[in-house]
């Protein structure tokens, strides 16, 4: 696919749009230096001139494997400048103005995808993705290439149900940029260490340990331990004990037959009130009825 252009634009019935996520448009270009950009090879819709910049009615996500360049965006009435650099992702979102331009002296690599759908809007609406943050530190990533040139391959065969097929390989990318960007700022770093030795410390002391003592063990001021553990698995220490208590109770629910209050005791909550309220509204079920569920039989 070097030193290739490969276009493909998709039309869409509506059976697939009730799938929540269809791709319009899926592509890789390899612009060399000094190259005119963009080429002259696309649909009036998807043309746009970097004196002008451009506004969709998808979302697209471009991903950078060689070279350099620029990424423009309109917040607003403010214009918010980008560097890219290769292994950079970025997402563009529909009715949002925009440009973007590889440098003359290196050209660059790009892929790109292009979709909508009800799935899309609520992970935006849900701020898993924002116009705030576009750009994703994803590194040169042999995963992601391969999953752009599976939607293009796919793309081009059009076998039936071929935009199911597609939706599967975006949501799959979405995944990976959103992930592999959150994780960047750890690898590789004392920060991965000190959560990692907090997962244990938690795991093995979990009925009674205190978020505070986590913190005493690692040598952490508890604002910063705190800080650091949210950021990384999207708990705060003591949501993530609470969660790991509930989980635990789960198993033994459906494994064994200790009676609750005890299972409420072994798992360290105050008392087996608290213990039902929090479960329950973590799983919208008594610990019973769990019980009674996943046994297939009353609680004895």
């Amino acid at each position: 696919m070097k030193d290739s252009i490969h276009l493909k634009y998709l039309i869409t019935n509506e059976t697939d749009l009730l799938w929540g996520l269809t791709v319009n448009s899926v592509g890789y270009q390899n612009i060399g230096p000094n190259s005119l950009y963009p080429p002259g090879n696309h649909p009036t819709r998807y043309l746009f001139s970097t004196d002008r910049g451009r506004i969709l009615d998808e979302y697209q996500l471009l991903y950078i494997t060689r070279g350099k360049g620029t990424f423009t965006s309109k917040q607003g009435t403010d214009n918010k400048n980008h560097r890219i650099k290769e292994g950079n992702m970025f997402l563009l979102f529909p009715g949002e103005w925009h440009n973007y331009m590889p440098d003359k002296q290196s050209g660059w690599d790009e892929y790109w995808i292009g979709f909508a759908g009800v799935n899309i809007d609520s992970r935006v609406q849900n701020g898993f993705f924002s116009k705030q943050k576009p750009i994703y530190n994803v590194g040169i990533n042999n995963e992601i290439v391969e999953l752009y040139r599976q939607a293009i391959q796919v793309a081009v065969e059009q076998k039936s149900g071929f935009q199911q097929m597609l939706a599967g390989i975006v949501n799959h990318l979405l995944g990976l940029a959103y992930s592999l960007d959150k994780n960047y700022s750890f690898d590789n770093s004392e920060a991965i260490t000190q959560i990692n030795k907090a997962k244990i410390i938690i795991l093995e002391n979990f009925k009674d340990i205190r978020p505070t003592d986590i913190a005493d063990k690692l040598n952490m001021s508890y604002s910063n331990f705190r800080k650091m553990f949210k950021e990384y698995t999207g708990f705060a220490p003591s949501q993530y004990i609470q969660e790991l208590k509930i989980q635990k109770s789960k198993e033994l629910l459906t494994n064994t037959m200790i009676p609750v209050k005890e299972i409420a005791y072994i798992m360290g909550f105050e008392n087996k009130e608290y213990f039902f309220t929090a479960f329950k509204k973590k799983n919208k079920t008594t610990p019973i009825e769990y019980r009674k569920f996943t046994q297939g039989r009353p609680e004895e």
